[in-house]
């Protein structure tokens, strides 16, 4: 449903996403993890077609994101970390706007909507002023024009950003309903968050996928390769001792951070 094949961006000298290859299959829900910074916005807009890759190629749903930009949007839903929203509509506004872009079928959306309202938890607050919005049904409005149009495939970039625990629990549960309905790719840098939604988690460093795994079977990955979330946000491989020893100073290293 989606293969990158060595997917990069460079941003003059700095390296967003380097040599990038993974896939995900139809109905799987799969996550990016890393510290900010470490590529999974830049992989995500080339994905969803608003950023070209500099090297590399990706197909989603069979159409290139290179040359079928237009067919691989009507296959995808994209919520940004910041998703723009406008704050004088009504959610039922909005959603009807974003129906009328997608082209819904005039006939179908009242009810098209009425469902994703339902099932997003939006219908108390549908004839609510977005600008009114908490920042819990933000998201969900968020999530709600991403569904919008039925797409199979759902890119969803730190979804439950700045959201409360009793708001991220309702988002979660959310997602995790698309299960083998929707192929779903979505990014963190919470590791709990992904073990508790993804089927399959791919932790990038610096724009590089430095391991792949199921959610079960992180713990005795990591014993391998320790991710510092929190401090650096360097991968260091204990075994090897390739990694950032106790001397080295952040910012040394000659190929650059990621913005």
């Amino acid at each position: 449903m989606i293969e990158a094949r060595g997917l990069s961006r460079n941003f003059d000298r700095m390296t967003a996403v380097d040599d990038l290859h993974f896939t995900v299959e139809t109905g799987e829900i799969v996550g990016f993890l890393g510290p900010n910074g470490a590529g999974k916005t830049t992989a995500m807009r080339m994905l969803t077609c608003t950023l070209p890759p500099t090297a590399g190629s990706a197909t989603v749903a069979g159409f290139d994101i290179v040359t079928e930009p237009r067919a691989v949007r009507r296959h995808i839903g994209f919520m940004p970390e910041n998703v723009p929203l406008y704050p004088d509509a009504t959610v039922h506004e909005l959603l009807t706007f974003v129906a009328r872009l997608k082209g819904v079928d005039p006939v179908e959306r009242p009810a098209h909507l009425r469902d994703i309202e339902g099932r997003t938890g939006l219908r108390d607050v549908r004839d609510r002023l977005v600008g009114h919005l908490s920042k819990g049904y933000r998201q969900r409005a968020g999530l709600a024009q991403a569904l919008v149009g039925d797409p199979d495939i759902l890119i969803l970039d730190e979804p439950s950003v700045g959201l409360d625990p009793h708001q991220i629990v309702d988002i979660r549960e959310l997602i995790l309903s698309f299960r083998g309905e929707r192929t779903v790719l979505l990014s963190s840098h919470i590791l709990g968050e992904v073990e508790r939604i993804c089927q399959r988690v791919m932790i990038l460093d610096r724009g590089r996928l430095v391991l792949e795994d199921a959610p079960r079977n992180l713990g005795a990955s990591l014993e391998a390769t320790f991710l510092d979330l929190t401090g650096r946000g360097r991968i260091e491989d204990r075994r090897s001792g390739n990694g950032t020893s106790e001397g080295d100073a952040p910012g040394d290293e000659t190929n650059g951070d990621a913005p």
